[in-house]
């Protein structure tokens, strides 16, 4: 079976309160489209959470103007836990998620509207226009503008998630698993130095080096128009010897959790991981329940310990109310869904 990666199906953010978390990402970013609610014991992941199953409580957010998810997660058997100090750039694993913006100085005026503190407008070495700030838990946002959109409305002047920055140890390392079997295998900027858009993060006054990493070839099929095209920028600390954001804690505590694919041919996918040093480390079974949602998934540690999720989507819920399901093992998965379907993934939306 071939293996397709049509993009990233959403970013884990782990949080104290799931319902609490998904009001902020939908009053203040847009993702107010509420794929799945899920509340069960978390098992396959024992292994990342002390050895033991728990309880959790995760709800998938999507904007529809354009961009991948936010899995909103959250441990209801224990007390999550943040880190014990201030991470900081370069650290190793997910730093900040990417957001998309349509219009950078609209979207910084609306959010400090909303009362979301935000730094200074800067640029990246593209010359791409951003700005930071943090989510309710201190999870670390980089809302940078985008010219790609699904469907844009007048609500928000943000989209979904279109990246992440990772910290990692080894460029060259790295890159065997993000350019070689992901698909980012254009770097639309390699450099080392001082960066002065570093300059308000914490560390951020070292010297690095940084690439920013896209997909040459278009993504296709499924939901790819929604997800839409994406950039990881790892990042390689060279002045101080960078921590492990997740060091000493579990999967599921406050921070990102996993960097998530939306895959077909799960089988080929899990050969090739394996064959390029990657093995697979935790698999469900084949027709996994995610609340209203189904599908296969598995995940694998980059070189430090990263944890990157694949899902083979099999059923996701179009119109909860109306008891609407779209089965996706019946579909040609090179085909996209017709933009009307996926647009109505909108009557799962909530009212903030």
């Amino acid at each position: 079976m071939e293996k397709i990666i049509y993009g990233i199906q959403q970013l884990g953010v782990g949080v104290s309160d799931a319902v609490a978390g998904f009001q902020w990402y939908g009053r203040m970013l847009g993702a107010d489209v509420k794929v799945f609610d899920d509340s069960n014991e978390a098992t396959y992941m024992a292994p990342y959470m002390g050895g033991s199953p728990h309880r959790k409580h995760a709800i998938l957010a999507a904007n529809l103007q354009g961009g991948s998810c936010c899995e909103i997660w959250q441990f209801m058997d224990r007390t999550p836990q943040a880190p014990k100090e201030e991470i900081s750039i370069g650290d190793l694993g997910i730093y900040a998620a990417k957001i998309k913006a349509k219009n950078i100085h609209e979207a910084h005026k609306d959010i400090k509207r909303k009362g979301g503190i935000v730094s200074d407008i800067l640029q990246n070495p593209d010359k791409q226009s951003f700005f930071y700030m943090d989510d309710l838990h201190g999870n670390k946002l980089q809302v940078i503008e985008s010219y790609e959109w699904f469907k844009p409305n007048k609500r928000h002047a943000t989209g979904g998630v279109c990246g992440c920055i990772i910290g990692v140890s080894d460029v060259e390392q790295s890159r065997k698993l993000y350019s070689d079997v992901l698909g980012y295998d254009m770097a639309v900027y390699d450099e080392t130095g001082v960066f002065a858009d570093f300059a308000p993060l914490k560390g951020g006054e070292g010297k690095f080096r940084r690439v920013l990493l896209t997909h040459s070839k278009e993504r296709r099929g499924s939901m790819a128009a929604l997800l839409g095209r994406s950039r990881i920028e790892l990042v390689q600390a060279l002045s101080e010897t960078p921590c492990k954001i997740f060091e000493g804690r579990y999967w599921g505590d406050i921070g990102f959790i996993h960097l998530c694919f939306d895959i077909h041919g799960m089988e080929t996918l899990k050969a090739e991981c394996a064959a390029a040093g990657f093995p697979f480390t935790v698999e469900s079974d084949h027709a996994f329940k995610m609340g209203e949602a189904a599908g296969h998934w598995s995940y694998l540690e980059d070189p430090d310990g990263t944890l990157i999720e694949f899902v083979e989507t099999k059923k996701i819920p179009l119109a909860k109310k109306w008891r609407w399901y779209l089965n996706l093992e019946k579909r040609d998965p090179h085909k996209p869904l017709p933009r009307w379907m996926i647009a109505a993934l909108g009557m799962n939306r909530v009212k903030m």
